[in-house]
């Protein structure tokens, strides 16, 4: 009987979470070791299933760089990576494209329909939702086919969110002349969540959040400003491929999301945990 009341009180500490959140939209960038792992993925994937039965419109941003990578490596295609960004030829690219938007996104979109879910997959592609031009070189390094979002049509997305449809986007982008190219995912995620000014956007990572000592695992940082950010990345505590994620924070932030978090996608039920509870998990992120 007491194991049932412990159910019991967690549903109703839930209940003012649900309550405040229904009707509204989150952004959950999904990728990293949370991917590989099928009893992880399966978690994630009921998580956003949940949130969806109880009234909020979650929208997934994924990546793919380990099924890009396992790709790449079988067609003998080497990986060559420029601060935390794949240097894209026009050969990655064809792999890129191929893995996220032929393989990835509808094996998500798979795993949530058998959860019940109405998923639906996209890429930038579809409705010009990312409009993308090519990146500025980086330090000086031509990172090739790797772009930057030049908007968000995001009336595709509100429009299938505000159903009964879960959105899953692959972060492939578009020019005016029909170019594609590679977006780092946490960036789209971040330019979603705000063109939508969502409720949350939560990225999903393989470590707990962020740390005041990249070393030590017992150093994260509950809350941090936009201004302790940017301090932390030129100290260089913030680097390499924790800086999109905070720069998608950031974005968000500043274009009307309401809360951004960097989360551990690596354990069990990680956005339940983080949404539905009073302490939470992770670094939240704050203007």
């Amino acid at each position: 009987m007491d194991h049932l009341i412990h159910k019991a009180n967690i549903l109703v500490e839930a209940l003012p979470y649900i309550q405040r959140l229904a009707g509204k939209t989150v952004v959950v960038k999904y990728g990293g070791n949370a991917m590989i792992d099928l009893s992880l993925s399966r978690t994630i994937m009921q998580d956003i299933t949940l949130l969806k039965y109880v009234g909020l419109n979650p929208i997934l941003v994924h990546g793919g760089g380990p099924a890009i990578n396992k790709m790449l490596t079988a067609l003998n295609i080497q990986s060559h990576f420029h601060k935390g960004l794949r240097i894209t030829d026009s050969d990655t690219m064809e792999v890129v494209q191929m893995v996220l938007t032929g393989k990835v996104n509808k094996d998500i979109v798979a795993q949530l329909n058998c959860l019940g879910g109405r998923a639906i997959g996209l890429s930038g592609k579809d409705g010009n939702l990312i409009e993308a031009k090519k990146m500025e070189p980086v330090h000086g390094v031509d990172l090739g086919y790797v772009g930057e979002v030049n908007n968000i049509n995001c009336k595709v997305l509100d429009i299938l969110a505000r159903d009964e449809y879960i959105p899953v986007v692959a972060p492939i982008g578009v020019d005016e002349d029909g170019q594609t190219y590679n977006i780092n995912a946490d960036t789209v995620a971040g330019e979603i969540a705000a063109a939508l000014k969502a409720e949350k956007l939560i990225f999903l990572t393989d470590i707990d959040g962020v740390r005041r000592d990249p070393e030590d695992a017992d150093s994260i940082i509950s809350v941090l400003s936009v201004k302790e950010i940017h301090y932390l990345i030129k100290i260089g505590v913030i680097s390499e491929g924790m800086i999109p994620k905070v720069q998608g924070c950031i974005k968000g932030i500043e274009k009307g999301v309401n809360r951004t978090h960097i989360i551990n996608g690596t354990i069990p039920h990680p956005l339940l945990l983080e949404i539905f509870t009073d302490k939470g998990i992770g670094t939240m992120v704050t203007a």
